[in-house]
């Protein structure tokens, strides 16, 4: 038989042996690949259960040993150490496994028998401002979760939830009107529109003034506020599409859920929460202070529902967010890419939605939290005037040192090479940005992202066109090969692009994209090593040949369709 995962099949066959060793309840096996060298798979059950049936591991290990019927795929497990069960595949069934993967378009990855609906918030810029380098991360880490949880077989609705409503607006509608700029604006006129507001309201009282009373009429309905809004709004969305085609990201009109949407449920949220007793007035504002939750001195700490001045907060939104979801759509995970200084925010909003009954124990919401992108200065990366970069600008620097990269090949045509330039550039920002893990800072530095060799997308593609160049040369129909495994580096190779599964598994379930980077490059280099050892276009032997060139198509397509799960893509030349 062959498998998707094998470190599952393996702990499932584990478990199933233990019940045969002990009437307890088994709990599940945890089996990780190995370091160790002719050992491709380990678990360390028996130690777990030591203390637990008064035995020595190793007694354990033994007994589980003589149970397990691995016979079919590995060589009979060995017991090791303090009570280890190591286990190495049989050469054969690699073999077969690696042939059978080359005519499957999944490559052994399992669709989930137990589908999600999932609703996952990413990316999330404010309306009337440029998209800057902080939103980078939310926005390449919720397209890689959204694509991995696709192929998984869930369904994922995308909502970007912009910014777009409240005091901000208020002002910047009241400037329009005081200054009545000349249409069209661009998002640069907005964003300098945005500033000079911004100045006003902070030193002008009576605009200060109007400017709130700009966000009643906004929020009453008013015509022409709302024409103005509605400009706004327009503008930025184009200038947010842009962003997004450039950056290969599958966001749309159709994702924008912004803080607007959410307007008309906000009193609702309150009338529930105060109907289920969960709601106090403190100092004027209808607070919730859910349990657990205290500040420095000790005392409990509020959410804020509604200002003492009958206003709403993004707490609020946040609530009326999690009741649409999970009321009106039917959703039964929320997801939320936010940076990870907003943990404590997003606990208490969960801690309240739990307490108010629109999380229940079917639903899931888990903040998915990340870093900050530093300059090499390890600061947050600012301009040299020290404003936030605009991610337009990253973007096209991206392409431009990518240019440089591939300068001298005179044999792509101004085209090729554009497009060329585009894949490696934006691919290298966001292998740079998943590569590491997302809770940690990372340094951002062009030099190190679009080197050719180590962890990055440019070394992978690179990797991958050369195997493509040499399947080119081959011209060989591989229709009816079969993998042979002779040499070390050949099984090396078959047992890496067999463990493709477990990769996106781990990448998927831990929303880890950083796991299948990893793995994709330790492809790449197992790769190169049976490159350099087991010659190619002039192997010798009947059969190894076609062999190998079948391996490394099977290399390809799997750099190929882990890439893509990332968003990144893999140009046929470099």
């Amino acid at each position: 038989m062959l498998f998707g995962d094998v470190s599952e099949e393996l702990a499932r066959r584990v478990v199933e042996a233990l019940r045969h060793v002990t009437d307890i309840e088994p709990p599940s096996a945890l089996v990780r690949v190995s370091a160790q060298d002719g050992v491709d798979y380990q678990c360390d059950l028996a130690m777990s259960l030591g203390k637990r049936l008064g035995k020595p591991p190793r007694e354990i290990a033994a007994a589980i040993a003589a149970r397990l019927d691995v016979a079919d795929l590995a060589e009979p497990p060995e017991v090791a150490g303090p009570g280890f069960l190591n286990f190495t595949l049989r050469s054969s069934w690699l073999a077969e496994r690696t042939t059978a993967l080359n005519g499957d378009p999944r490559l052994g990855v399992a669709v989930t028998p137990r589908p999600r609906r999932i609703a996952i918030d990413y990316s999330s810029p404010n309306v009337a401002k440029e998209m800057h380098a902080g939103h980078l991360r939310s926005t390449v880490i919720g397209d890689a979760i959204t694509r991995l949880a696709r192929f998984a077989g869930h369904e994922v609705i995308p909502h970007n939830h912009l910014g777009d409503w409240g005091t901000p607006f208020g002002m910047l509608i009241e400037h329009l009107l005081d200054e009545r700029p000349s249409g069209p604006y661009t998002i640069g006129d907005l964003n300098g529109f945005y500033r000079a507001a911004r100045s006003k309201f902070e030193s002008d009282d009576d605009f200060a003034s109007r400017s709130r009373n700009r966000v009643v009429l906004l929020q009453s309905g008013d015509d022409e506020t709302l024409s103005l809004w509605r400009r706004l709004v327009d503008e930025s969305t184009r200038h947010f599409t842009q962003v997004y085609e450039l950056l290969g990201i599958d966001l749309t009109g159709r994702d924008i859920y912004g803080e607007s949407f959410y307007n008309p449920f906000l009193a609702a949220v309150v009338d529930d929460l105060t109907a289920a007793g969960l709601t106090e007035v403190s100092d004027g504002a209808v607070c919730v202070f859910p349990d657990g939750f205290r500040n420095r001195e000790g005392d409990p700490l509020p959410l804020i529902v509604r200002k003492r001045d009958g206003g709403y907060g993004y707490a609020a939104t946040d609530l009326a967010t999690v009741r649409y979801w999970t009321e009106q759509r039917g959703v039964t995970d929320l997801l939320y890419v936010v940076g990870a200084p907003q943990a404590q925010h997003f606990a208490m909003v969960f801690a309240v939605c739990r307490a108010a009954g629109w999380l229940r124990n079917e639903h899931r919401a888990e903040h998915i939290a990340f870093g900050s992108v530093l300059g090499e200065d390890g600061r947050a990366m600012k301009t040299r005037a020290g404003e936030s970069v605009r991610l337009s600008d990253l973007l096209a620097e991206a392409v431009s040192h990518a240019a440089e990269v591939i300068d001298g090949r005179g044999d792509l045509s101004p085209d090729v090479r554009a497009e060329v330039a585009e894949a490696i550039g934006i691919g290298a920002l966001k292998y740079a940005d998943l590569s590491g893990d997302r809770e940690r800072d990372y340094v951002f530095s062009w030099d190190r992202m679009l080197a050719v060799n180590g962890n990055t997308s440019v070394y992978l593609q690179y990797a991958n066109t050369r195997i493509r160049s040499v399947l080119a040369k081959a011209g060989q129909d591989l229709t009816g090969a079969r993998i042979l495994l002779g040499h070390p580096a050949e099984r090396a190779l078959a047992l890496a692009l067999t463990r493709f599964p477990e990769a996106v598994g781990a990448a998927t379930t831990g929303y880890l994209p950083h796991k299948l980077c990893t793995y994709l490059y330790e492809t790449a280099v197992v790769f190169t090593r049976f490159y350099e050892q087991c010659p190619l276009l002039n192997a010798e032997g009947a059969g190894v040949r076609d062999s190998r060139l079948l391996l490394a198509e099977l290399t390809s397509k799997t750099l190929t369709l882990g890439l893509s799960l990332l968003g990144i893509s893999t140009p046929a030349r470099l």
